[in-house]
């Protein structure tokens, strides 16, 4: 593979990555501006949403079996195509029944994209190099929620929340194109494959008892869960707890996600020297040690505002080298059934990240500890499930090298 075939992959699987992330943040600064035009509450807007992520915990698990039976490009196509026509609902939309409905149907499609960007990475690239292009989509997906509200309230302020959805539309526009006209066909459709349910079903159960899957899928989201832990903590933390105003928060925010990038494409060099398993092993201790410290630290009230950003900093340092090699090996075992593995792999991450998020809701009000003790425990349960799933795997491993290895 050329170096400019290469980049060509590697920005038409970002722009892939993204659309599901700006479609969530973009719209953020409009909450008030939708709730005055519909004229309905903030709260009934924020439902849109929450309609957003359960359409996404669904198309997860929707587009896995038909990316597998019909090849990635058709289904692609069909969910990229739901998504630009529901983009354009959001923009004519008068009610917020109908907004909160469109956008539930809007998340189905852009899954497609989300599912069929990590099949494709498994179907294009050897299994040595999968984590190293996984870093790199990381790097979209930390700069989405750097970018997306920033561009989406210059939008607002400028020409209306309505223009964010046309905007939205445009991009998957230029995802379908760019995807179907710049991306090779990496799998022909396989007629074996049945969408009846039991199958599928079936196939799911299949995937699912691969202990090399469960183990590294369950270990990268529990773990990934601590990073919802802090988004949906964040607001209360800095603005209600530590007093800062909008716009240092804004700031805040975006410093944070430089540490998930930075991390993600530092693991690129370090494996170079190490492989996937040294790589997620080290970064779940380094990441035990600080929670701890962190956990001490807030318990006995020695926390400021710049050691809690220090903390933070370092604790999603960890995310962002863990989180692509406990991807990568996850999907290594399935060749042929990467669409269902990577929509598995989806719907535990958001699952998972979800009850997180449920949990911050209930127990963080006035103090910090309750979000450092969740984050410092799905840490550590992250890595006794590592521990206890290299033990349950019986059979050979596909490492992050592309060599057969018996796991120890």
């Amino acid at each position: 593979m050329t170096k400019a075939k290469y980049f060509q992959l590697i920005i038409i699987l970002g722009f892939m990555t993204a659309l599901g992330p700006f479609s969530i943040d973009m719209y953020l600064p409009g909450f008030s501006g939708i709730a005055k035009d519909l004229h309905t509450s903030v709260t009934n807007v924020s439902m849109s949403l929450s309609s957003y992520f359960i359409g996404i915990s669904f198309g997860q698990l929707l587009y896995g079996p038909l990316l597998d039976r019909y090849g990635r490009k058709k289904p692609l196509f069909l969910g990229l195509l739901i998504y630009i026509l529901a983009s354009l609902g959001c923009v004519f939309v008068r009610d917020i029944d109908t907004f909160i409905g469109l956008r539930f149907v809007q998340a189905v499609g852009s899954c497609a994209a989300t599912v069929a960007s990590v099949a494709m990475v498994r179907d294009l690239f050897p299994v040595k190099e999968i984590p190293n292009v996984l870093s790199k989509l990381m790097l979209v997906l930390g700069l989405s929620p750097m970018l997306a509200p920033t561009i989406g309230g210059y939008i607002t302020t400028n020409f209306g929340w309505h223009t964010v959805f046309f905007i939205l539309m445009m991009l998957g526009i230029f995802v379908l194109v760019s995807s179907q006209l710049g991306l090779p066909t990496t799998r022909l459709p396989d007629e074996t494959i049945s969408l009846k349910p039991k199958p599928i079903l079936n196939n799911f159960i299949s995937i699912i008892k691969v202990p090399q899957f469960n183990t590294y899928t369950l270990t990268g989201a529990i773990s990934f869960s601590g990073l919802f832990t802090y988004v949906a903590a964040s607001p209360i933390l800095f603005m209600s707890i530590l007093k800062v105003d909008a716009q240092t928060y804004g700031w805040i925010f975006a410093f944070m996600s430089v540490s998930f990038i930075g991390s993600s494409q530092l693991n690129s060099l370090f494996l170079k020297r190490f492989s996937s398993e040294q790589m997620i092993f080290a970064s779940l201790i380094t990441q035990i040690i600080i929670s701890c410290i962190f956990l001490v630290l807030a318990f006995n009230g020695l926390l400021g505002l710049y050691s809690t950003i220090v903390m933070l900093f370092l604790f999603l340092g960890c995310l962002g080298i863990s989180n692509p090699n406990t991807a990568a090996l996850t999907l290594a075992p399935f060749p042929n059934n990467a669409g269902s593995a990577s929509a598995l792999m989806g719907a535990s991450q958001l699952g998972l990240g979800g009850l997180a998020s449920f949990a911050v809701g209930i127990f963080v009000k006035d103090s910090i500890v309750p979000m450092v003790a969740i984050m410092t425990c799905t840490t550590i349960i992250a890595f006794f499930i590592l521990i206890i799933g290299k033990k349950k795997i019986k059979k050979t491993i596909v490492n992050s090298d592309g060599e057969i290895t018996m796991a120890h």
